[in-house]
């Protein structure tokens, strides 16, 4: 996609080989997740495996939270959502596909629709161009910058292509509409700002897996949505696998230690505590029985 963030152009001392204003490449997109060592789309955006977000399914935020503050990343969740069909038991994960939209400028919007039509972009809705690119195990996360009257991303059409493209609902912030239609889709669940009837309007696309800004998140192509029902947490994908490392480990060692609570081995104190040489030998010795056990 060659369509992209003009204010990208902050870059351009960085990246002196733009040829046009607003050009973002396969090169750039790679140089700013330079950290992610594995695999990538066409253009660029790193690919964490299936298996890793299979893995994330039931991270919480509170563990995220813990990896991605140790990394020094610290800017990293978003509360505040209006989710649909969100659960305790049924997370939202997914590799990030961002748009951004800014208001409506009549001379940089024709600019934009010129180059989508040399690009062969389907249609004059522009919310519809980043549709068109997701793949099975994405979450399309869009900066609509909070708006909701005139900031519907999403109706139910779009919605049904979306989950039929990636098995997700998006990430918007701004607005969605036809709300009745959407609840039909089943396993649908996203997160927006709010809901409104009217249809979106006054807005120009200007990028499409660019960095953008979701809330306090900068938010970047290829990242890990983490969906739950506190929020959302982006997790930069060269740490997505020790996210995941680190949330099994919590979650074994929260059960082990309820387990021994409800059978009175140890007090309250001994488990909130730093555990013993003891404790810990027998929780290791239960772990790997466990792991074991659900890897049949």
């Amino acid at each position: 996609m060659r369509i992209v963030l003009t204010g990208v152009m902050a870059l351009a001392p960085l990246f002196p080989a733009l040829a046009q204003l607003g050009m973002f490449t396969k090169e750039q997109r790679i140089d700013i997740t330079r950290e992610w060592k594995g695999d990538r789309d066409a253009e660029g955006r790193p690919l964490v495996p299936d298996s890793v977000l299979k893995r994330l399914k039931k991270t919480t935020a509170e563990e995220a939270w813990s990896v991605l503050r140790g990394a020094r990343y610290n800017n990293q969740f978003e509360g505040g959502w209006q989710g649909v069909n969100i659960s305790k038991d049924d997370r939202l994960v997914g590799r990030v596909v961002t748009a951004v939209f800014m208001p409506m400028r009549p001379d940089l919007n024709n600019v934009i629709n010129d180059h989508a039509a040399k690009e062969g972009r389907v249609g004059r809705g522009q919310n519809s161009w980043p549709i068109d690119m997701l793949k099975p195990g994405d979450v399309l996360v869009v900066d609509l910058f909070g708006k909701i009257e005139d900031g519907t991303f999403m109706g139910d059409n779009l919605a049904t292509s979306i989950f039929t493209k990636s098995g997700n609902g998006p990430i918007i912030d701004g607005g969605l509409r036809d709300l009745s239609g959407i609840y039909e889709i089943q396993g649908f669940k996203c997160y927006v700002r709010g809901f409104h009837p009217s249809a979106i309007a006054g807005v120009t696309l200007v990028g499409i897996n660019v960095p953008i800004r979701i809330g306090k998140v900068t938010v970047m192509p290829g990242d890990v949505a983490l969906g739950d029902p506190e929020g959302v947490t982006f997790i930069p994908p060269h740490l997505a696998e020790k996210v995941a490392d680190v949330s099994e480990e919590t979650q074994l060692r929260d059960e082990w230690g309820h387990m021994m609570l409800r059978q009175g081995k140890y007090t309250p104190g001994q488990i909130d505590a730093r555990w013993s040489d003891e404790m810990n030998a027998e929780f290791k010795k239960w772990a790997a029985e466990e792991k074991a056990k659900r890897k049949q």
